[in-house]
């Protein structure tokens, strides 16, 4: 039993050294382009509202993070898969999809980590959340990061070519993190269109977090329902990715 934890912390270990440090240390330009993305909207989002949408903007930057880690692991996964042949490797090895997922995940929550201290400390200078606070939007950004690895490892597996993968990819973070209602209320929306927002699980996630520091007035019951919408979706991405992602080809 101890020597099987061993082997699942060294791949994890391994997925962070290949996926993480060596894109950082190699790659920089990687890491400016996912610097940029929550940043640049953030930047945007706080000047057209002449700073009353900073706190909305710092949320929303971080669960934004949090999603797009997780869904460019669709191209990371996408690259090492077809280009490498590395899960060719992985697949004939004793490691299973939920190590083999679980070290991808924790790479990127590495090669994200200056980003999210970033932001974090934004969020501690405007937002001054208080214990509770912070904590629920941390929840809110660990189930959103779930649901996003969940998502990006079962596109990666029905993807046959990198470019492809990142076709996916930067829908997919669009339709997420950009166009829903993360950066700013819903009540920005005109009806009927605010419905369609709220086809994206980033919709609840964020108006969670807006309700947590008091930027929205959202009702008890509302509140439960955002919760069992991101909780189900997640768990029903994470269920279908396991049962359904082509992990050994036929």
């Amino acid at each position: 039993m101890v020597n099987r934890k061993r082997s699942v912390w060294s791949q994890i270990l391994a997925s962070v050294l290949v996926n993480a440090v060596y894109a950082m240390e190699n790659y920089p330009i990687m890491f400016v382009n996912t610097l940029l993305s929550p940043l640049s909207i953030l930047i945007v989002i706080t000047f057209v509202s002449h700073g009353m949408l900073i706190g909305f903007g710092i949320e929303g930057a971080l669960i934004m993070t949090a999603v797009m880690s997780g869904v460019s692991m669709q191209g990371d996964l996408s690259h090492l898969k077809n280009d490498m042949k590395l899960q060719d490797m992985v697949v004939t090895s004793p490691t299973g999809p939920l190590t083999y997922v679980a070290g991808m995940g924790v790479s990127e929550i590495v090669f994200s980590l200056p980003v999210l201290v970033l932001l974090v400390i934004l969020a501690s200078i405007y937002i001054q959340p208080t214990l509770m606070q912070a904590l629920t939007i941390l929840l809110v950004i660990i189930v959103m990061f779930c649901f996003s690895i969940a998502l990006g490892f079962l596109l990666s597996t029905l993807t046959t070519d990198v470019m492809q993968s990142w076709g996916f990819s930067g829908i997919v973070s669009v339709l997420l993190s950009t166009i829903p209602p993360v950066y700013y209320p819903i009540s920005y929306i005109p009806m009927p269109f605010q419905y369609i927002a709220y086809i994206s699980p980033t919709t609840y996630a964020a108006q969670i977090a807006q309700a947590a520091m008091g930027y929205v007035s959202v009702s008890k019951l509302n509140l439960v329902v955002d919760w069992i919408v991101i909780v189900a979706v997640c768990i029903a991405l994470l269920v279908l990715g396991y049962k359904k992602a082509r992990w050994r080809e036929p």
